[in-house]
């Protein structure tokens, strides 16, 4: 049964969309994380310091998150979810490279701003168009193998960055070179457009089933907002390596390959799992993913490790989890809003979080530290009381 099962999934024109818009995510992220590899430690030698770096992370990512509703609004009303994923993308990808280009902190800030922006404008659209595919597959299954396929990228870009580093080239040419996979993304978009202009048609199932947004989607917003208040970006993270001496430069780019190569293996598990236990799955990710911040902080090789797997669950929640958790409560033709209003609320929490951890850094680790395990715990209650509504509702 089993070879007869994979034979049919691999044969379907839905699983060869997933894949396809897999293999765009994997050269976006091969590109922007490796960017993400080295903005850190890339600002930090134009000058800038730890609070800098915490609130520009942050700021970009509140960004990313916060102009998905627009986004996602625009594309429901206008039809024009390709136009808005292409001109996403190219923003997105192409700022990465143009980093090699700049010549103090303020503009490379600036181009990360651009990136996640641009993040911002194709991510809705996306997550919408691999929503049709869920009522054959599962939503945990279409969403862990996107980002799988995400994370495998996510992981080349920092070895790529590593190897330059090792090779004794500098973050310029690091960055330039990143440009070679951003084209690769762009290759492959096209080629989804080309052979799969309404992906809708794709749909075999009932895949939006909510009447509106209810309490139940605002209080999983609540919850993801209070899971990424406690969510460090590897920017921060980087800076500091970087700035203690913990581990020399070409490290610091493959520690991230380290836990996005465990994302990998999270996500797949994760979504799985998601698909036979939502809740328990959700609650047990987001308690291993509290962890991080405290092996991040102890000092020494071994917790730095550890703590690199347990931010590769922590991503592997957000990209696969809480996808899957917004794609079982979409109302029909606002698709792309639905998933454009919840990360605008995540990112609020995200901005929240990195100005509290970029100003706590400079005063106390273990403040830091605290507040980030407290704000990934407190989304468990309410991930708790909004699969409750989401259930009651349902019957």
């Amino acid at each position: 049964m089993a070879p007869a099962r994979i034979s049919s999934a691999t044969a379907s024109p839905a699983f060869v969309f997933v894949l396809t818009m897999g293999m765009v995510n994997l050269f976006a992220d091969m590109t922007y994380e490796g960017g993400g590899a080295m903005n850190g430690q890339f600002m930090g030698s134009l000058g800038a310091g730890a609070a800098a770096v915490a609130i520009t992370a942050g700021l970009g990512e509140f960004l990313g998150y916060a102009l998905r509703s627009v986004a996602g609004g625009i594309a429901d009303r206008t039809g024009r979810y390709w136009l808005v994923t292409f001109v996403g993308y190219a923003l997105n990808l192409f700022a990465v490279p143009a980093m090699a280009l700049a010549g103090n902190w303020y503009v490379a800030a600036g181009l990360i701003f651009a990136e996640r922006i641009g993040r911002a404008l194709r991510k809705p659209t996306v997550e919408a168009m691999l929503s049709y595919t869920t009522a054959r597959y599962g939503r945990g299954w279409v969403y862990a193998v996107n980002t799988a396929l995400d994370e495998t990228g996510a992981t080349l870009g920092p070895l790529l960055v590593g190897a330059v580093l090792m090779l004794k080239g500098d973050y310029r040419t690091g960055y330039a070179l990143l440009l070679v996979s951003s084209v690769l993304a762009i290759g492959f978009l096209a080629a989804a457009r080309l052979k799969f202009p309404l992906p809708s048609r794709l749909e075999e199932g009932p895949t939006a089933t909510a009447r509106g947004f209810g309490c139940a989607y605002y209080l999983y917003m609540a919850a993801g907002a209070c899971f990424a208040a406690g969510l460090l970006s590897y920017e921060l993270v980087a800076y500091h390596l970087s700035t203690t001496g913990a581990v020399a430069a070409p490290w610091i780019p493959l520690l991230l390959a380290l836990s996005t190569a465990c994302g990998v293996v999270a996500n797949v598990a994760l979504g799985r799992l998601y698909d036979r236990a939502p809740l328990a799955t959700l609650l047990a990710a987001v308690g291993l993913s509290s962890l991080f911040t405290p092996f991040a902080f102890a000092g020494g090789l071994a917790p730095l490790l550890i703590a690199m797997a347990l931010w590769g669950v922590g991503y592997a929640t957000q990209d696969t989890l809480l996808k899957a958790v917004v794609a079982g409560l979409l109302p029909e033709g606002r698709r792309n809003l639905a998933f454009g209003l919840f990360y605008t609320g995540y990112g609020v929490g995200w901005l929240v979080g990195s100005i509290a951890t970029g100003l706590l850094y400079d005063r106390s680790w273990l403040a830091l530290v605290i507040f980030a395990v407290a704000a990934q715990l407190a989304s468990l209650p309410l991930f708790v009381i909004a699969r409750r509504h989401e259930a009651a509702h349902a019957t």
